[in-house]
């Protein structure tokens, strides 16, 4: 159903347009939203671009961190990633969104700065918990960085098993953009496996769209 949908909406589009969606510093080609279609795995690209069209409709309220800032973490350590929030005030913030990609598996990582709770969501229930101790550590140097004494300490761990579970390998991604939807903009996680052709074509929709639309 998907790629019937960019096929349609790219036989409307001149084949010398180099990209098909471009949002602020985001790009999207027919390659990328591709990934939306059937049982494809979702791609970095994809993944971003939502995120920020979550910060948007959250009121600023949410951070999203760019897909591949837990491998830079792992890598280079804080000093590797110190950068990625020289403009953004993390600890004004309500939650925090972190995809993080284990090889062949995204799972998302939430921080929510009014409990000060981190805690994993995973759609096959894996449970690496020691991805979540990674932000806490993160969190942890950040604020000792930006001098935010309040947030160095009191900070807890734990995974959210009771949320809805994938039955196949494909939809992981699907899964983590849906979590981060639902708790950025305070909705119950209320969606199946079932769910996910029409959630994958909502998803195309509002990348094309550049803005969330309400669920129906």
């Amino acid at each position: 159903m998907i790629l019937e949908i960019i096929i349609e909406e790219m036989s409307k589009i001149v084949s010398t347009i180099p990209y098909l969606v471009k949002y602020k510093k985001h790009r999207l080609t027919l390659d990328d939203l591709s990934t939306l279609a059937n049982d494809s795995w979702l791609n970095d690209q994809v993944i971003n671009m939502y995120g920020e069209l979550i910060m948007e409709s959250a009121d600023s309220k949410v951070h999203f961190l760019n897909s591949f800032f837990h491998k830079q973490l792992m890598d280079k350590g804080y000093e590797g990633v110190k950068r990625w929030t020289k403009q953004v005030d993390l600890f004004s913030k309500r939650l925090l969104l972190v995809p993080v990609h284990l090889e062949v598996h995204w799972c998302l990582v939430t921080a929510d700065f009014l409990k000060k709770t981190v805690i994993l969501y995973d759609s096959q229930g894996i449970g690496l918990q020691k991805v979540a101790r990674n932000i806490v550590k993160y969190l942890l140097k950040e604020a000792k960085e930006k001098k935010q004494s309040a947030f160095e300490m009191g900070w807890t761990v734990s995974s959210n098993e009771e949320i809805p579970q994938q039955t196949n390998e494909n939809d992981c991604g699907v899964f983590i953009l849906e979590y981060s939807r639902c708790l950025a903009l305070s909705e119950p996680l209320h969606f199946l496996q079932k769910d996910t052709p029409k959630i994958r074509k909502r998803i195309y929709k509002e990348l094309c769209d550049r803005t969330l639309h309400k669920k129906g």
